[in-house]
């Protein structure tokens, strides 16, 4: 890509337009690098969180970063967009062929946005909907009051079991047939199982209700085949491109055919102006990479390393919800090694472990401090780490759990985990 600079004029390469940024904005240009820092020295185990590869970089800043093309391929409201209509229609033909959909809208700029539309799509204000209760791992857009989506339709949660953690089946249908939803949602932000797509199909079709699927968190998962698709079963699938897909930061739609102008209009003109041109090139990459073999044996790698994760922190105390993981999702009680969720994110991230406090059902504890903690090993399998490394992380964090308190043990992990990080910075 060629820019232009003020001072220099056409500007060739990634260390240029670095160059570039430090005689424009030094104050940000710092702030960037203490950030490159950061990374270089921690280890990072959050769940939404992904590194996003060279290919989809260039493309988002590539030469569509300022190219604005409101509407859909062919049916632009400015001219010049012919190209750019190229690129959304072969990232479009890329997420039909991935996930085998009759149908694909690949502008949404986040999972929400893609919620948002979804509900556009299929719901009035003062519908009702049922889904995955908030305490139970329900995402905000599934009816915090804080939300959009709270404040227009009328939520109802269903949940796990107390005993095995698995979701209620015999309630989602109980509740279903109760309050006749005009959608139920499946899926959630921390439920580390598999979803069955087939049984919520069964409740959706005995209740009349259109099913959605909230697949943003295992979206890489399914494109990889290492989690089952609910693309057969749901009405409309809501995805994310970053996370594990390994893409820009953004949302996808996929629909059958009969929704699918429901599904474009409700995108645009709805919820969203004109598309980001330089994320949908971005998604159309990190589309065809999702496809490879070599992105398989990633997504294989990432589900095999949680697993370790979550028998590790077992091994440690802690108590893996479900008893383990069929994704990348490792959500524990940190409870019985008496400390709070909060407590044991403060303590990890002060030794260079990001991870994320989580509510867990049935939680006693104020979600300020909540009982759990959620991990996911997208980045860190990104980055080359394995098996080995995190049965050695989870006994990390089993010792700042157990004996945080004690500042040399303390100062021991963050050397540790500074080592760790260094020899894997970098790698993709």
């Amino acid at each position: 890509m060629t820019v232009t600079d003020a001072a220099t004029g056409p500007v060739e390469t990634t260390e240029a337009r670095s160059a570039a940024l430090h005689r424009a904005d030094p104050q940000l240009a710092d702030l960037l690098a203490a950030e490159a820092e950061r990374r270089a020295e921690t280890v990072q185990l959050l769940a939404g969180e992904n590194l996003t590869g060279p290919a989809v970089l260039a493309a988002l800043t590539g030469p569509l970063i300022d190219k604005y093309a409101e509407g859909y391929p062919g049916r632009r409201h400015h001219a010049g967009c012919a190209l750019a209509d190229a690129a959304e229609l072969l990232a479009i033909d890329r997420a039909r062929e991935l996930f085998a959909a009759p149908h694909a809208n690949v502008q949404p700029r986040s999972g929400t946005s893609a919620m948002l539309a979804a509900y556009a799509a299929l719901l009035r204000p003062g519908d009702v909907v049922l889904a995955m209760s908030l305490e139970h791992g329900g995402h905000l857009s599934c009816g915090s009051r804080a939300n959009f989506s709270g404040r227009w339709f009328d939520f109802v949660g269903y949940g796990v079991r107390r005993e095995d953690g698995l979701i209620d089946l015999d309630q989602v249908r109980e509740l279903a047939l109760r309050y006749r939803p005009k959608a139920i949602v499946a899926g959630s932000i921390s439920y580390p199982r598999h979803p069955d797509w087939a049984a919520f199909r069964e409740i959706a079709d005995e209740t009349d209700a259109y099913l959605v699927a909230a697949a943003a968190q295992t979206t890489g998962l399914i494109a990889a085949g290492v989690a089952p698709s609910p693309v057969p079963y749901a009405d409309v699938t809501v995805a994310a491109t970053h996370k594990l897909l390994r893409g820009p930061r953004g949302g996808l739609l996929l629909c059958t055919a009969e929704l699918a102008e429901r599904v474009d209009r409700a995108v645009f003109p709805f919820s969203q102006g004109g598309a980001a041109m330089n994320e949908v090139a971005g998604k159309a990459v990190a589309l065809a990479e999702a496809s490879t073999p070599a992105y398989r044996a990633y997504a294989h790698r990432t589900v095999a390393g949680a697993r370790v994760l979550a028998a590790g922190l077992a091994q440690a105390g802690a108590r893996p919800l479900t008893g383990g993981t069929d994704t990348h999702l490792v959500t524990a009680d940190v409870g019985p090694l008496g400390v709070s969720g909060a407590e044991a994110e403060r303590r990890c991230a002060a030794a260079g472990l990001l991870l994320g406090k989580c509510a867990l059902p049935y939680d006693e504890a104020p979600p300020s401090e909540a009982s759990g903690i959620r991990l996911g090993t997208g980045t860190v399998t990104s980055q080359g780490m394995g098996e080995p490394e995190l049965a050695e992380i989870a006994g990390l964090i089993g010792r700042l759990l157990v004996d945080g308190t004690n500042v040399r043990v303390a100062e021991g992990v963050r050397q540790r985990v500074r080592e760790l990080a260094r020899a894997f910075a970098g790698r993709r």
